[in-house]
């Protein structure tokens, strides 16, 4: 890991995040969605959103996994990012998430409520940070990080790409 990675990790107090990567929480609203007015996949309340830093780096990835929120990823510095996602209903789509808007990079990608969705780094030796940003609120009892066994079973369509993208 080279100097700059270490630094913004340190400036930014990233951890290791359990899909892979680096997080810091940045943002959690103090205001709060009564589960009564949530739909049945949530346990229990949840804040209004959430929001992270989010640093990859390219001899890391964010595995496969889904959430029951939409996931609005925000690009910041570094390499774009290949987000990998996979609807309910088995339908691969790829989508770049970088500052390049004149070769179709996006800077701003939202991930719809329980699709799965994975992501890289584009660039060899290289780094990303980005931000995600999740409502209602971001909760460990909303997220699914499968085998890759599992994900294959449900989509074996998508068989190298769910290998190179998640844990055994």
């Amino acid at each position: 890991m080279n100097a700059e990675i270490k630094n913004i990790i340190n400036k930014l107090n990233l951890k290791p995040h359990p899909e892979g990567g680096f997080f810091n929480e940045t943002y959690r609203s103090t205001g709060v969605i009564d589960k009564a007015n949530l739909d049945e996949q949530f346990s229990g309340d949840r804040n209004y959103a959430t929001a992270i830093y989010f640093l990859l780096t390219s001899d890391t990835f964010s595995a496969f996994h889904k959430i029951n929120q939409d996931e609005i990823w925000h690009f910041y510095k570094g390499s774009s990012i290949k987000l990998h996602i996979i609807s309910p209903e088995g339908n691969y789509s790829k989508v770049i998430i970088g500052n390049a808007i004149e070769n179709g990079e996006h800077p701003q990608y939202v991930v719809p409520a329980k699709y799965w969705f994975a992501a890289e780094v584009v660039n060899n030796n290289d780094y990303a940070l980005v931000g995600c940003t999740v409502s209602p609120g971001f909760d460990f009892k909303d997220f699914v990080l499968p085998k890759h066994d599992t994900l294959i079973t449900k989509f074996p369509q998508h068989k190298a790409v769910i290998t190179k993208l998640t844990r055994k």
